[in-house]
């Protein structure tokens, strides 16, 4: 596994860094070697924040905990990662090493417990029509939803999500 470390707004010690590292690699028993993992660190009025992603091929295993101490966010993220791959274990099987989950069988049990299903419960198809960005955001607001699909004609009518963002603002996908 390779690591890129980030400090953004902070300095870290030595003493976190190797801590976080070795943290990060016990989750090389789901993932091949060939994954990239990025360590980012960052503080804002007091508050810690550690976020982990891991990259292996196209698929990518993101956490964020912010806490008052660096040491518990990196705890924190790395649960949650662990979380996020033990929840879709069924459909993360076939890309993750061979017998990742061998050691989880003990914990198999309280995973059945808490197991979501996914099931799709709505199909919706509409035109998709061809507008720019400013109208897409006049749009989704119109009808309040926190989404709107649509083709960005500014960018030569390629499908786009416009979508608001939890801290304020507005985020766009792009199709390629």
């Amino acid at each position: 596994m390779k690591f890129t470390i980030v400090e953004r707004k902070t300095k870290i010690s030595d003493e976190l860094r190797d801590y976080a590292v070795k943290k990060v690699e016990k989750l090389d028993r789901y993932f091949t070697t060939d994954s990239e993992s990025v360590l980012t660190f960052s503080e804002l009025k007091g508050r810690q924040t550690a976020e982990i992603t891991v990259k292996q091929g196209q698929m990518i295993v993101r956490a964020e905990e912010t806490t008052t101490d660096m040491f518990a966010s990196v705890d924190g993220a790395i649960n949650r990662i662990e979380r996020q791959i033990r929840k879709n274990k069924t459909r993360l099987e076939k890309r993750l090493r061979q017998g990742a989950f061998e050691k989880a069988a003990a914990h198999a049990e309280q995973m059945a417990e808490s197991e979501e299903t996914y099931e799709l419960i709505r199909r919706k198809r509409f035109a998709v029509e061809a507008m720019s960005v400013e109208e897409a955001m006049l749009q989704m607001n119109l009808i309040g939803h926190q989404f709107y699909f649509f083709r960005n004609a500014d960018e030569g009518n390629v499908y786009s999500v416009l979508y608001k963002r939890a801290n304020g603002g507005y985020g766009l996908i792009e199709g390629e």
